[in-house]
């Protein structure tokens, strides 16, 4: 932009077109004077007319005024048949909205400069530039104080769209297939808005499934038993759990950033801070870790906590995605709000939610964060070697690198063995013996600042023995760097300079991320392979439960046939367990041959296995 002004030239605002902005200029037949005229007021005087109070200001209406001359005084002064550049029309947009200065001096004065404009980089030469020549010449300063410049929309190979080329996407097929917050969600927060935004139908789709999708069942769970307890909330409930103190610290971090994002014009951000809040903290960990508390028989002080925490998240997220999502949000938005007075009220009438510094605790979300990292690290494990998280594992191994991250894990242990179904945590302050670490220099951060000493750091690397890795990782617990003597001089290393690895122990497999280790112990005994039959005779009946339309409240009886010859140790161990599991009164196990007609067969990890579940 600032080329364009270095490099204008003068501007020829006349079009010669029909329609348009008149150009307000009258001269004379007679003698070539030349008037621009600038109110009805005017041109009321000049031509007498009485009419020129309410003239319509368009052809041909404004051309059949004739005025006076007042150079030489005869009625000659005809309208010039040219109209204004209709960039001239953009240009007056601040001002001739309000009709200024014939009327709201005040509102435009208030609203004058504007906080942000937005277009397309083809308007620097455009509106940008209209807007900044007009108030310029008028005020004599800029009438914007922030401009967001878009870029192009292309296919997904960074191509122009062209129907010609058949790469072009119809926006209302788009929209009738998606929506239009998917839609509106995808491109603004895919890339930056000043960035060429390649277009992938693929993206749209996956927004609306992850995001929407996720956020759509999160509600409809909580609605759903919230219906159930006719529950209502309440005001100055308090949380009652460490899982309700995270998920609103966490809440007021989200508003927090979400709130700053906005703020600095930044809407990629704020779309994806809600993105991995709703999809990762709230559904993944919050929800997935409290569905007993919503399931409890009483509306104990922990079921109504869990209950108000969840609206809260809810309520706050669609006031926080509502410039996004306009539509999703708002029906959100009245959903959760439809038992107050004002029901009506839309989520875009309601200002957004002030932090609340007083509820984040950073070290809670630090340990829940661990707690998350290593979960996921152990579950990853599992899916390696194809164990299902419902066959519980006897063991996991931490290596704990500080106290810090010793007593973070303590803390979140009893939530990680749950979340993974390992029986026991263990902390190990000495790998020696137990695991082989490999670190490797992270050549694109160390090459800025020790450039052609890499050759001889790589090397160095490759010769590092075990005490002085785990030294280097025990330091990046900390948060601290590790220096190295080489003989080329001392090498300074910070976290995020290389990468430590874990190799897999026998009967253990071996996982790593930045400064977490976790070795999982894959081994399945005859008395763990009971129990994980339990759980997954648990989950084959909670699923013909719901296909068969039973309410999550009915207390059924079920009829198990099956061939597999462990189900009857697994039964006879943990039948109390699946009976409370899936409200079953009572359990039958029958030989798989031995199925009426009306049992319905599941899959199942050997054999066969039909059910039968009835009131």
């Amino acid at each position: 932009f600032g080329n364009w002004l270095e490099n204008v030239q003068d501007w020829g605002i006349s079009r010669n077109r029909y329609w348009g902005t008149p150009l307000p200029v009258w001269e004379c037949g007679e003698c070539g004077e030349q008037v621009c005229i600038g109110s009805r007021q005017e041109l009321k005087e000049l031509s007498g007319r009485e009419d020129a109070l309410t003239v319509e200001l368009h052809r041909p209406y404004i051309d059949e005024y004739i005025c006076t001359c007042p150079a030489c005084g005869k009625k000659a002064m005809k309208r010039v048949p040219e109209v204004i550049d209709c960039w001239f029309d953009s240009g007056a947009m601040p001002f001739a909205q309000h009709h200024y200065p014939f009327e709201n001096k005040e509102l435009f004065e208030q609203q004058f400069p504007v906080q942000f404009i937005s277009e397309a980089v083809v308007q620097t030469r455009g509106w940008f530039h209209s807007l900044m020549a007009e108030s310029t010449l008028l005020f004599n300063k800029a009438p914007y104080e922030n401009v967001i410049v878009l870029g192009h929309v292309q296919d997904e190979n960074g191509q122009k769209m062209s129907k010609s080329k058949g790469n072009a996407v119809d926006p209302f097929w788009a929209l009738d297939t998606y929506g239009a917050d998917a839609l509106r969600w995808y491109m603004l927060t895919n890339a930056d808005p000043w960035d060429n935004l390649k277009f992938d139908e693929g993206g749209v789709a996956d927004v609306r499934r992850k995001f929407f999708g996720t956020l759509y069942n999160t509600s409809a769970f909580f609605a759903r038993y919230a219906n159930i307890d006719g529950w209502e909330p309440e005001k100055g409930t308090s949380p009652v759990s460490e899982l309700d103190k995270w998920i609103l610290s966490k809440l007021n971090s989200v508003i927090r950033d979400v709130r700053a994002a906005y703020e600095d014009y930044d809407v990629k951000s704020a779309g994806r801070i809600l993105e991995t809040f709703v999809c990762d903290d709230v559904s993944n960990w919050y929800v997935r870790l409290n569905r007993a508390r919503f399931w409890a028989g009483e509306m104990t002080a922990d079921k109504q906590a869990a209950y108000q925490t969840l609206y809260q998240v809810l309520k706050t997220v669609s006031i926080l995605g509502a410039p996004i999502a306009p539509f999703f949000m708002d029906q959100l938005y009245l959903d959760l709000t439809c038992h107050s007075e004002r029901s009506e009220e839309s989520v875009h009438f309601v200002l957004m939610p002030e932090v609340n510094a007083a509820v984040i605790d950073t070290e809670l979300e630090e340990r829940m964060a661990l707690a998350q990292q290593a979960t996921s690290l152990v579950l990853a494990l599992r899916k390696k070697v194809n164990i299902p998280v419902r066959q519980p594992l006897q063991k996991v191994m931490i290596p704990v690198i500080s106290e810090k991250v010793r007593s973070c894990l303590e803390a979140v242990k009893e939530i990680i063995l749950s979340e993974v179904n390992v029986k026991e945590m263990e902390f190990i302050a000495d790998t020696t013996g137990i695991m082989t670490l490999r670190i490797k220099p992270n050549f694109k951060v160390l090459g800025k600042t020790y450039g052609a000493r890499m050759k001889e750091i790589a090397a160095a690397f490759g010769t590092l023995e075990q005490p002085v890795i785990a030294a280097i990782q025990k330091a990046e617990g900390a948060g601290q760097s590790y220096t190295l003597a080489l003989p080329g001089g001392e090498v300074v290393l910070s976290p995020g300079d290389y990468v430590i690895s874990s190799e897999d122990m026998p009967g253990w497999l071996v996982a790593s991320e930045g400064a977490l280790t976790v070795a999982l112990d894959i081994e399945v005994t005859p008395e763990l392979r009971r129990e994980g039959l339990a759980r997954e005779l648990v989950n084959r009946i909670q699923n013909l439960r719901k296909s068969s339309g039973f309410e999550v409240t009915d207390r059924i009886d079920t009829e198990v046939y099956a061939d597999d010859p462990d189900l009857q140790d697994a039964l006879s161990a943990f039948g109390a367990y699946v009976k409370a599991q899936t409200l079953s009164l009572s359990i039958g196990l029958h030989p798989f041959a031995e199925a009426p007609a009306g049992a319905t067969e599941v899959e199942w990890t050997e054999g066969s296995i039909k059910l039968i579940v009835k009131r």
